[in-house]
């Protein structure tokens, strides 16, 4: 799935004071992961998500399950969580939080570097 985002300018007519208005931007594409010709991102640093107190005192365990788009920098931009372990003792928004402090080799596309979008896991395991 490609997305884009189109910004239009407004000209301004018969008044001389007005501040030029910018040419339209396009928003780079986000690829899904397995888009043909786009290879995946690849993990440089992973950050662990941290229990909450209220999580860990009601022994809170499984999985939150992550959509992220790993940007053109390998840097992480949007995430939202795609299957939810937790919202009411904090696991879910402690596993965003993690998500958005990973760094990534960038997914390619004709050997430039392209934002693509991924699933990434974050398990939480009391000992």
């Amino acid at each position: 799935m490609l997305m884009a985002v189109l910004f239009a300018a407004v000209g301004g007519h018969g008044c001389s004071k007005s501040p030029a208005q910018p040419e339209p931007v396009a928003a780079a594409p986000v690829y899904d992961s397995g888009t043909p010709g786009v290879t995946l991102p690849t993990v440089v640093q992973e950050v662990k998500p941290q229990y909450t107190a209220e999580a860990i005192a009601n022994r809170i365990q499984g999985a939150v399950l992550l959509s992220a788009v790993v940007m053109r920098d390998g840097t992480v931009g949007e995430v939202n969580v795609i299957r939810s372990l937790d919202t009411t003792y904090g696991l879910d928004a402690s596993a965003v939080f993690a998500a958005k402090q990973w760094r990534f080799n960038p997914g390619m596309k004709d050997g430039v570097p392209v934002a693509v979008r991924v699933t990434i896991e974050m398990t939480f395991t009391l000992r």
